[in-house]
């Protein structure tokens, strides 16, 4: 019988069962393609809000599962020989839950699959975040447009090899993997919350909008996108 009590965080965040994965988390894109995972894979979880709002990622609580203080994190209580194990940072998590569960990435483009969720957490994720800061919030106040101009040029850019990695099929590497759920929410999030999909050549992009539409459409992700449940 695995138990959770050694983890600080579900003091504050208590598992209704214990014996399934418990995942903090918040509906931002780096969240929601951990719920897209779980979603897809049917694999048994309980999903627990962190605040932002409430600085719920700098409590003692959450630091001790993740000192980085980003959501998502999770404790799978059943993990690699059946001790409970806590992971942080989003990639780790969607490569763990794809092993754990043996879907969403197959042996045979596996390392396709890695690099096309590597070009996400380590470029287009942050490249679009930044894009969101400047265009969208508080970064907009700022007078020089070169930090703007930069992160949008390479929004645009990424976005194009994007697009051409997409022409002739409807999956980054021909069938629906980990690398889709993790891009697809930042597309997203690029051109609904942060409002800069047009100042970054959506309007000229040939297979991206259709792809985003495509993710857009799967139940598991009309679920994920409100996992957890806001207040």
């Amino acid at each position: 019988m695995s138990t959770l009590s050694a983890f600080p965080v579900t003091a504050r965040w208590p598992a209704l069962n214990p014996e399934v994965i418990q995942l903090y988390s918040l509906p931002t894109p780096n969240g929601i393609k951990v719920s897209l995972m779980l979603e897809e894979t049917g694999l048994p979880y309980e999903a627990h809000l962190v605040d932002f709002g409430k600085n719920d990622q700098l409590s003692p609580e959450f630091l001790s599962l993740n000192p980085n203080n980003k959501i998502p994190a999770m404790i799978d209580p059943h993990g690699p020989g059946d001790k409970p194990l806590p992971l942080f940072e989003s990639g780790a998590i969607l490569l763990y839950l794809a092993e754990k569960s043996g879907k969403f990435l197959p042996e045979a483009k596996r390392w396709q699959v890695i690099q096309w969720l590597m070009f996400q957490m380590g470029g287009l994720g942050p490249m679009f975040g930044q894009l969101g800061f400047f265009h969208h919030f508080a970064g907009k106040e700022i007078e020089d447009p070169r930090p703007k101009e930069r992160y949008r040029a390479e929004a645009e850019r990424l976005l194009k090899v994007l697009d051409q990695a997409l022409e002739g099929q409807d999956w980054l590497v021909g069938e629906y993997t980990i690398a889709d759920m993790a891009i697809g929410p930042w597309l997203n999030t690029l051109k609904g919350f942060y409002k800069a999909a047009e100042i970054a050549g959506w309007a000229d992009l040939k297979n991206v909008p259709a792809y985003l539409d495509r993710i857009l459409a799967r139940p598991a992700m009309q679920r994920a996108m409100n996992i957890p449940a806001r207040g």
